[in-house]
């Protein structure tokens, strides 16, 4: 039986592809998930420890039961809006949750840490595409949050000899190729999935915000990474770490962006269903480009997204849509 490692938020949507690129690496995944937002049902390829974050004493129960080399560390509350109507709920959950953890890790001798982060660190970008070494500038409290972690890694690599990856992603996409987990959530907020909900006719049609940017469609352009690739590159940085690599901070995308308008187009495509479309303004703090700067991925950890192209993150995406997803909706789980 290979290494475990402690995979927290492990029942959610890239969590739950992580833990299964980690057993087919030979890894043991222990999913720690509150249920919140993850699902039962996603956790197929190792325990599932239900717990908090906010939990010390669960945390430290579970560190000593385990004794995980390494832990990947997904657990977080990620809806931009709700951060900015809520924040003290994001700074609890995201920044004194990882806070616990980070504790809990060192009482327990575990050094090796991947760190779930985002592109939102980097505010609204003043060059396209984003490097790392971009200034961080966020324009809400959901990617302090996450910034702030960054800098809580980095101060305790220093004083504790932590290592640790930060890997900052731009819009996960896509699904397990097998269909056997994906994307659900209550409330769907993600492009792709809403517009698959309109082509799957369970709801009417999809909004568009804004379509007067400075883009060659006047939609806004994101770099969308397939959660496969997302999972791969987990595994990859975790590797590193316990093999000694002292770790750092790193995008992980496409290096491509497509707008709002051509992910529906390429919907209507893949789907054959007709996606009606309503404009709506502009939403406060959404960037008219987001697209990852590459390169120290694939130097650092040896790591290249294997399915870039939008069409088949959408292909994925709806093969999960029309099997996994459907039968989950009847059987009235979310």
């Amino acid at each position: 039986m290979g290494q475990t490692i402690l995979v927290t938020g492990g029942a959610g949507y890239i969590g739950s592809h992580a833990c299964k690129a980690l057993a087919a690496a030979g890894y043991v995944p222990v999913t720690y998930d509150n249920l919140e937002y993850g699902h039962e049902w996603a956790v197929k390829w190792g325990p599932l420890e239900r717990g908090d974050l906010k939990d010390g004493a669960r945390l430290d129960e579970v560190l000593a039961r385990y004794r995980p080399a390494g832990v990947i560390h997904f657990a977080a509350y990620a809806y931009v809006g709700e951060s900015v109507e809520n924040p003290a709920r994001y700074y609890r959950n995201n920044v004194a949750g990882s806070l616990n953890l980070l504790e809990a890790m060192h009482g327990a001798s575990v050094d090796c840490l991947v760190f779930s982060s985002t592109c939102a660190i980097y505010g609204i970008p003043g060059i396209i595409p984003v490097p790392e070494d971009h200034p961080k500038a966020p324009v809400n409290p959901y990617g302090a949050t996450k910034f702030m972690v960054e800098r809580m890694l980095n101060d305790f690599r220093d004083a504790y000899g932590l290592r640790s990856y930060a890997l900052r992603y731009f819009n996960a996409a896509g699904a397990d190729p097998d269909a056997e987990i994906g994307e659900v959530h209550e409330p769907e907020t993600h492009l792709i999935p809403l517009v698959l909900d309109v082509a799957a006719g369970r709801r009417n049609r999809i909004q568009v915000y804004g379509n007067d940017y400075e883009t060659p469609d006047g939609s806004c352009i994101r770099d969308y990474i397939h959660v496969t690739d997302l999972a791969e590159a987990h595994v990859r940085a975790l590797g590193k770490l316990l093999g000694g690599d002292p770790g750092g901070a790193l995008n992980l995308g496409t290096g491509e962006g497509h707008s709002v308008l051509e992910v529906i187009e390429t919907t209507r495509a893949v789907t054959g269903r007709d996606i009606k479309v309503e404009m709506a303004p502009r939403r406060p703090g959404d960037p008219p480009q987001l697209v990852a700067g590459l390169g120290r991925a694939s130097k650092d950890i040896g790591w290249k997204p294997a399915r870039p192209s939008l069409r088949v993150q959408i292909e994925d995406a709806w093969r999960w849509h029309q099997k996994g997803r459907a039968a989950l909706l009847d059987k009235g789980h979310s």
